[in-house]
């Protein structure tokens, strides 16, 4: 089966960066010059995905204006003279066939997935990509990795990496075994345990490839701890009667959604950029032996 759709679900407060999220939505935010989802729509088309559903929240009219044309500044870069800026503009509009679904109030990531059922349909396989996960890889985007495992295996798979001890209980934790280098078969899967009840140090991280199936799943999922439904929960389902895997992919995984992750992300990104990184990387310099002294 061909995966040529997903999800990419933003419709939450952003609390972890509040105040600057109590106006722009937290996929709005920029990291150096683009915003958090032009990334993640990048990673999702550079994987072969032709049709993109973003949830958003009730409000979010940004993430749609950001992807639409703009003709008043289109025509004001022709007279400027700035077709470069223009070229890079009309590129956002093109990007990819984006519909957007709208999540009236967050109720968790769970019931943000099900929201986009209708945009899947049925027997079908889609990815998901987090919206507080930029995933960095100097190869192959880290969705697109998850795709080529998908076509040898034919299952489920969970995007993930090993953590350090002291993050455990921040992460769903998979308990399972190693088939090869970067595919582990899941039997369970423990969200936020505590380190003396976890069965493994890999955790869940922010790509997901999953069968259609999922949608019933969700359907008839309790809400959990603060009414929220968690794709945790339904996958742990999904899980007992599905082939589901682990595929620890090859990239750097930065969280946007807090602040300490997004400056480093801003960061990293900079030192990165043709136009900037010497120089930055010169202040950086020069500011550490400043307060080195």
């Amino acid at each position: 089966m061909i995966i040529k759709k997903a999800i990419i679900p933003v419709a939450g407060f952003g609390t972890r960066l509040l105040p600057a999220t109590k106006s722009i939505p937290k996929a709005m935010l920029p990291v150096v010059d683009k915003p958090v989802i032009h990334y993640l729509v990048e990673e999702a088309i550079f994987s072969g995905i032709e049709e993109i559903a973003i949830v958003i929240g009730a409000d979010q009219k940004e993430i749609n204006d950001y992807f639409e044309r703009s003709v008043e500044l289109e025509k004001h870069l022709i007279k400027i003279g700035r077709l470069d800026l223009l070229e890079a503009i009309e590129k956002i509009s093109g990007m990819a066939k984006i519909s957007y679904v709208k999540q009236d109030y967050p109720r968790g990531l769970g019931h943000a997935i099900l929201c986009a059922k209708d945009f899947i349909g049925q027997d079908e396989v889609f990815a998901v990509l987090l919206g507080d996960d930029i995933i960095y890889s100097l190869k192959n985007p880290c969705l697109l990795q998850m795709i080529n495992s998908y076509n040898e295996c034919k299952g489920n798979i969970i995007g993930a990496m090993y953590i350090a001890d002291e993050l455990i209980s921040l992460h769903g934790i998979i308990k399972g075994t190693k088939l090869s280098d970067g595919l582990i078969k899941v039997e369970d899967l423990v969200e936020k345990p505590d380190l003396k009840e976890a069965p493994s140090n890999l955790a869940v991280m922010g790509r997901y490839i999953i069968h259609s199936e999922v949608f019933d799943i969700l359907e008839k999922t309790e809400p959990g701890k603060g009414g929220e439904i968690q794709l945790t929960d339904a996958l742990k389902t999904l899980c007992k009667v599905q082939e589901f895997f682990a595929y620890t992919f090859e990239g750097v995984r930065y969280d946007v959604g807090n602040t300490l992750g997004y400056m480093i992300a801003n960061t990293d990104f900079a030192l990165e950029q043709k136009e900037i990184g010497k120089d930055y990387k010169k202040y950086l310099i020069d500011l550490f032996n400043k307060h080195s002294q």
